[in-house]
């Protein structure tokens, strides 16, 4: 039914609410499934842990306002541009840097676009890697904290969200060598596709790298104070908005009309992201009532299909919804039904997948991971249909060529993280 909604075009969050509206309705009786509608809505605009997801976009957009791209990019570029593609690789630097702080890949790779994608074309680069660099770039932000994402599914999981942060550190940082790997293959297949540029000296690398020392400070301040127990998640994201805020002021980038720009920009962003939580949740209760989840796990014990097989197969299902859904709207259609069955699923009594807790960490890791490879993945790569918008002259034939060895090494990163646990659960064993 789902499906048939979608198809006649509508958007995601209404489709979800409508679908688990008349389900809830027709399993349990029409006054017991507005009132779940009711509460459900009221409880999410409410929700105090919720808040930390609007004040994370705000303080992305006033980062984003105070032109940390150019200052990311630049100093970047000071220490990788004089290398055979060495501007491609400082654009995957400079997008892991800026997504991190921004908490968005599609607005990473948009604006990363424009600052970047001029300079590989003036040093002649092909347009395959350059559009595929700032395409593959800008996933890295769903993943790296502070993660809108990860927040979002440690509330639907019940997942502890300083955990999951810590969890998608390791994992995030390998994204930037693996997609410079990348890179130096493209550049060893066909030297021209990525000349050299110029050599910087010390004290203009130094000077690049004061430029962006106060925001990586105020990232760092955001991160090491959930992470040292000072303060939480949603105070966090209160201390990381009025931070970009005052750095936006101090650069003088900020206008009356710009401010306003800017708080409307993140009032339409939180607005779409609760309506689809809220749409989701409305969803999950349907499915709950109908029983789905129990079904799956009663049919994966029958089958006594090992472990590591299920989650392979949930992979490819997510490969295969990532062509045609967009992230966010994907993770929450989807955890209602997997969670329960990836909890319930036996890793064993030794190992960090031995508490159940800890496998809802590692699944949510796995999960983004294989959202960021859906973002790049033809038909529907919505990263690569964003930098298309921006790019006019570039063909999508183009982009998709250029971030092929990007999806590559991303289909690695996920084998690592999902045969080797630890990668994503060390930091979290550690303050748990």
């Amino acid at each position: 039914m789902l499906a048939l909604v979608l198809l006649l075009r509508l958007p995601i969050a209404f489709a979800m609410g409508l679908v688990g509206f008349v389900g809830f309705g027709l399993m349990i009786g029409w006054a017991p499934s507005l009132s779940m509608v009711g509460v459900i809505t009221y409880e999410t605009a409410m929700s105090y842990g919720l808040s930390v997801v609007p004040l994370f976009v705000l303080m992305g957009n006033f980062v984003s306002r105070a032109g940390l791209s150019d200052e990311l990019y630049g100093a970047a570029n000071a220490f990788l541009g004089h290398r055979r593609g060495g501007l491609a690789m400082a654009t995957v630097v400079a997008c892991g840097g800026f997504s991190a702080v921004c908490g968005s890949s599609l607005a990473t790779a948009a604006t990363m676009s424009k600052v970047a994608m001029p300079s590989m074309r003036r040093y002649g680069y092909d347009d395959a890697l350059a559009s595929g660099s700032i395409a593959a770039g800008g996933t890295l932000g769903i993943l790296i904290p502070p993660s809108v994402i990860l927040i979002i599914y440690g509330i639907m999981t019940e997942s502890d969200i300083g955990l999951l942060f810590l969890a998608g550190v390791l994992p995030g940082l390998l994204g930037v060598p693996l997609y410079i790997l990348a890179v130096l293959v493209s550049v060893r297949l066909k030297p021209e596709s990525g000349p050299r540029g110029e050599r910087s000296d010390w004290p203009t690398r130094l000077k690049a790298l004061r430029g962006v020392a106060g925001v990586l400070g105020l990232f760092g301040l955001v991160i090491g104070g959930i992470y040292g127990g000072v303060f939480t998640p949603t105070e966090a994201a209160g201390i990381g908005a009025s931070g970009a805020f005052f750095i936006v002021l101090l650069r003088r980038r900020l206008t009356v009309a710009g401010l306003f720009e800017t708080l409307l920009e993140s009032a339409r962003t939180s607005a779409m992201i609760f309506a689809i939580l809220i749409g989701a949740l409305i969803f999950s209760n349907y499915i709950n009532i109908a029983g789905l989840p129990e079904v799956l796990v009663e049919v994966v014990r029958e089958m006594e299909a090992s472990p590591l097989l299920v989650v392979l197969a949930i992979m490819l299902i997510y490969v295969a919804l990532g062509t045609v859904l967009e992230s966010l709207s994907m993770i929450l259609l989807t955890v209602p039904v997997f969670y329960p069955l990836v909890a319930s699923l036996d890793f064993g009594t030794a190992g960090l997948l031995a508490d159940p807790g800890m496998v809802l960490i590692w699944f949510g890791i796995v999960v983004v991971v294989v959202t960021e490879i859906s973002l790049i993945t033809p038909p529907v790569g919505m990263n690569v249909f964003v930098l298309k918008s921006v790019l006019k002259d570039v063909s999508l034939g183009t982009i998709f060529r250029g971030v092929t060895p990007f999806w590559v090494v991303d289909l690695l990163r996920l084998a690592l993280i999902v045969l080797l646990p630890g990668l994503a659960l060390w930091l979290p064993s550690l303050a748990a």
